[in-house]
């Protein structure tokens, strides 16, 4: 089993890790919209920009893991609020494309930092 630890996203908050692989899958931690050094200034901008940054930090622990979006076989999306769903689908679609991973959707009373949405993955490595 290997840890993962990118400067390209955020370091964890807690006591985890970015990701985990293990017999050749990666499962990452939920991300939210913090910046790779750790700031917070996206959590106080819309859904739309906390996504895309959810998105890009979720990029670059799949990619650092050894895989990439194209290799994602799951992912589960945590919303503050089930309004921002199209919203965030829009966007989970812009950066996944034509590849179409299983995906649990659910709403939740908080998230970390009162993020507005956070998403984490299941991956093949390449």
């Amino acid at each position: 089993m290997d840890f993962v630890q990118t400067d390209k996203a955020p370091s964890a908050i807690g006591p985890y890790s970015q990701a985990v692989v293990a017999n050749d899958i990666v499962y990452t931690s939920g991300q939210i919209a913090l910046l790779p050094d750790g700031s917070d200034v996206v959590l106080a901008q819309d859904v739309v920009a906390q996504t895309k940054q959810v998105m890009q930090n979720l990029q670059a622990v799949l990619e650092e893991a050894g895989s990439s979006l194209e290799g994602v076989l799951k992912t589960t999306i945590f919303l503050a609020s089930m309004d921002d769903f199209a919203v965030v689908n829009g966007i989970y679609e812009e950066f996944f494309g034509t590849h179409k991973p299983a995906r649990a959707t659910v709403a939740v009373k908080t998230l970390p930092k009162n993020a507005l949405v956070e998403i984490d993955a299941v991956a093949l490595v390449k």
